[in-house]
């Protein structure tokens, strides 16, 4: 019997990046990016952050631009403290904060507004733009971090459904670990498909984690413009995302 196995972020994030001081510069890369990943991959690659947990672990989750709002996506187990808790974003060597202003228990799905900007001008959100459809065969790419590793670039398809139906979750066919929680998963085309949450397990003969099945909540769970109205409510600044 199959069970699903929820990603808690259990391990802890290390070599945290250092904060940027005032003579910042980017750093040279230090990895090669092969001309064979897509443009789309790239984008994808570029908005993926690590979001660092007040214990000290960390999930992953992506930098998400909806009209003039900056927001990290991530699953809501990743950032289960209350609304209005800060968490540490990092991305390469800069390190921003991040006020939490929606969550889900019910999707795992949760919205961070990010203060401040990366300087590293590579460092780029993706655009809201979110898919309608969830076919069995749709190719799916995201990154994230998974374990003690550096940010990780992956591809994959959607294979299945949860027992109910995809309203529930999808169940895609990649690669997943712990600290992987949180990753913004996107079609071919840049479009959101949804929230990486969790890994399946075979409980029966033995403890088996299967981390190429991967449980993700379809990001038709949220209504990007209900998640921002109690921020927008308690905010004095006028944001065109809240008009």
């Amino acid at each position: 019997m199959r069970f699903l196995f929820l990603m808690c972020a259990m391990f802890f994030a290390g070599n945290t990046a250092q904060g940027a001081g005032d003579g910042f510069a980017p750093r040279h890369p230090t990895e090669k990016v092969s001309k064979e990943l897509s443009s789309i991959e790239r984008s994808v690659r570029n908005a993926a952050v690590k979001v660092v947990t007040p214990r000290g672990g960390h999930g992953s989750g992506s930098l998400i631009r909806y009209k003039d709002l900056t927001m990290v996506f991530t699953a809501r187990h990743v950032t289960d403290r209350a609304l209005g808790t800060r968490y540490l974003i990092t991305k390469s060597n800069e390190q921003l904060t991040a006020v939490l202003i929606y969550g889900s228990t019910t999707a795992d799905i949760a919205v961070l507004l990010l203060e401040g900007e990366f300087r590293d001008n590579n460092i780029k959100p993706m655009s809201w733009e979110v898919t309608k459809t969830y076919e069995i065969g749709k190719n799916i790419v995201y990154a994230g971090y998974p374990s003690h590793h550096q940010l990780m670039s992956f591809n994959g398809r959607i294979v299945g459904y949860g027992k109910d139906s995809m309203d529930t979750h999808l169940i895609v066919n990649t690669y997943g670990w712990f600290g992987c929680s949180g990753s913004v998963m996107y079609d071919e085309k840049g479009k959101i498909i949804g929230i990486l949450y969790g890994v399946d397990v075979e409980y029966y003969p033995g403890i088996q984690i299967n981390e190429n099945m991967i449980w993700v909540a379809p990001i038709k769970h949220i209504n990007i413009e209900e998640a921002i109205k109690p921020f927008c409510r308690g905010t004095m600044k006028k944001y065109r995302a809240c008009q």
